[in-house]
């Protein structure tokens, strides 16, 4: 896909602001194991950074998925994967169908402050029973007069303890598993207090991602009015569906930035290091397994980046959006665990960042649909299933 200036001046922009307000904190933030979403968010908002590919009557830039794919691309360029994840939660996660679905009315009270930067919002699939087996969430959202009463949980949520909001995903019906569901919005705070009936249960510790909060929070007859409904119900997993696929797109495309700076760090690290007499890059060895992992990196590009041009162009992305985050994720996997390999003993060092990167990007291939989930999407998508007797 070919990109314009104006693609160039939006990464610009993002990247002056990472290196001035983002990366001289993500080391407090890892330590402290969450960073200011709020104060964060705000400034992205400013810049308008977090409505790039959204509509301007509710304050985004109305511009195509191409520049938010830029925006995707760039905040691997923060020096954690805590925060880039937390960005495409508003971003890309729990903004999406809102802002295709929702009725103006509701996008005004939820998606504009999102825009904006003045909320905060998560994403509420995973449950302690299941992450990828969407269709056996567990949460209610009954009718009760003009409100949903809302009980359930709601398990490994990014942005958890901080979020004003949550883009859900219950049961509304008694109907098969894929005809049952509804997109809400539930708010989780009003005038910065917890909604009554909303528990955060815990803030959860996790191997990697220390600077994002991820919680699990609890329901307990928690109303929400009816028109907080996303669309029409009944409708929502299939809007969840068509929600992963940007969600996934962002996720390959963060892979992309990141094994590129693993790949030149190491460069570096390598052309500098010296062992029996000679730097570390010219065993071959090494200079082969780095230049391999570069042409790793290229068709990650490619594939991606025409996913997203179909995208742009309406086309269904799930096949190559699947193949994307399956081969993303992998290959971050693949590449930060080589490159931490030939820092030695420096790269299981906490000050190194690979050995941050190489936690983080453990993710991957878990969150937003685990490989396996991927490659069932794969093989159904090109025909290589079989129907059983």
């Amino acid at each position: 896909m070919q990109l314009t200036p104006e693609h160039d001046a939006l990464r610009d922009s993002f990247r002056r602001l990472i290196e001035k307000e983002i990366n001289p904190h993500v080391d407090e933030w890892e330590r402290d194991g969450i960073f200011p979403a709020h104060e964060v968010f705000k400034k992205l908002g400013n810049q308008g950074l977090l409505g790039v590919n959204k509509p301007t009557e509710y304050g985004g830039m109305g511009l195509d998925y191409s520049y938010s794919a830029v925006i995707a691309e760039t905040a691997s360029y923060i020096d954690c994967g805590g925060v880039p994840m937390a960005i495409g939660v508003q971003t890309d996660m729990a903004t999406p169908a809102l802002a295709r679905f929702g009725s103006p009315e509701l996008c005004k009270t939820y998606l504009t402050p999102a825009i904006s930067g003045d909320m905060v919002s998560c994403i509420g699939v995973s449950e302690v029973s299941g992450g990828s087996d969407v269709a056996a969430l567990k949460t209610t959202a009954k009718r009760d007069g003009d409100d949903y009463v809302i009980n359930g949980s709601k398990m490994w949520i990014t942005n958890g303890t901080q979020a004003d909001w949550m883009c859900m995903l219950a049961n509304t019906g008694d109907g098969g598993p894929h005809k049952n569901k509804s997109l809400i919005i539930v708010p989780l705070k009003e005038n910065g207090k917890r909604v009554k009936g909303v528990t955060v249960a815990r803030k959860l510790d996790k191997m990697g991602m220390k600077s994002s909060d991820t919680a699990e929070l609890y329901f307990d007859d928690v109303r929400v009015p009816a028109r907080n409904l996303i669309g029409q119900e009944g409708a929502g997993f299939m809007y969840q569906m068509l929600q992963f696929q940007e969600e996934r797109l962002f996720a390959a495309l963060g892979c992309i930035t990141g094994c590129q700076r693993s790949i030149d760090e190491t460069i570096d690290y390598t052309k500098q290091r010296k062992t029996f007499g000679k730097p570390l890059i010219a065993n071959q060895v090494i200079s082969f397994r780095l230049a391999e992992m570069m042409t790793e990196v290229e068709s990650l590009r490619a594939l991606t980046w025409s996913a997203i041009e179909k995208h742009v162009n309406g086309g269904d992305v799930t096949l190559l959006a699947s193949m994307a985050k399956l081969k993303g994720t992998r290959l971050s996997r693949e590449v930060n665990d080589s490159c931490l390999q030939y820092f030695g003993g420096m790269g299981f060092m906490e000050e190194t960042p690979i050995s941050r990167r190489y936690r983080d990007g453990r993710l991957g291939s878990i969150g937003g649909g685990a490989d396996e989930i991927m490659l069932g999407i794969i093989t159904k998508y090109a025909g290589l299933t079989v129907k059983r007797d």
